[in-house]
């Protein structure tokens, strides 16, 4: 069970995600939106613990400390929420477009990749060159990385990060289900409340309150 804490508790990052966004953006969260996160985190957590074999403690999860798995994870959802919400303050504070925007930010990654590639493939890469290996699947894999890449872009470009979290977790609960319906997942109570958790979060993010009528400033008057 050890390993599952900072798991869980990296769904944290769905609230860390709504606080950066309050002081970083200026955005303001009714308390039903808040109640409807708390929710949405809760529901995330029952759906993957559901998808886990219950923890029994093993060699390799023997020497784990189940505090400093928590402190890194709270601190990886912290780095989580901020990079997402400045991602999305770069994207709306500027008019370059997410096209353009998505090549400036590769160039800072690329470096940093080849560097590690030479560090630890650099003799094979040298002598089978750099694309040894690359099948098919793979290029498919690069291909759906790169264009989930464009999607999440395009959706913090248009909508926010808040909505972002509710996609992913919403994709994490329909993963769920395939695996049940193709690899044969049993689906248990634990995972059917964290979906209904996860509904219902949707449905209270999403309500919008009935405006006050205007009062009619002659009603009182004789």
């Amino acid at each position: 069970m050890t390993c599952l804490v900072p798991q869980v508790t990296y769904q944290m990052k769905i609230l860390t995600t709504a606080v950066f966004a309050v002081l970083l953006l200026r955005r303001e969260l009714r308390s039903l939106q808040w109640l409807a996160l708390v929710l949405l985190t809760a529901g995330v957590a029952l759906v993957q613990l559901s998808a886990t074999d219950g923890g029994t403690t093993t060699a390799a999860t023997a020497g784990q400390s189940r505090v400093l798995g928590c402190v890194a994870a709270i601190a990886a959802c912290c780095c989580s929420g901020f990079a997402g919400i400045y991602f999305e303050k770069i994207l709306k504070g500027s008019e370059i477009s997410v096209w353009v925007r998505n090549v400036q930010l590769s160039l800072l990654s690329l470096p940093l990749g080849a560097a590690t590639a030479l560090a630890t493939d650099g003799s094979e890469l040298m002598s089978k060159g750099f694309l040894h290996g690359y099948d098919g699947f793979v290029w498919y894999l690069v291909c759906l990385n790169a264009l989930g890449g464009l999607l999440v872009a395009l959706v913090v470009k248009y909508a926010d990060n808040i909505l972002k979290g509710f996609a992913t977790s919403l994709a994490i609960v329909l993963s769920t289900i395939i695996s049940a319906a193709f690899l044969g997942f049993v689906l248990t109570v634990q995972f059917a409340v964290g979906t209904a958790l996860v509904i219902v979060s949707v449905f209270l993010y999403s309500h919008q309150p009935r405006p006050h009528p205007p009062q009619n400033p002659m009603v009182g008057k004789v």
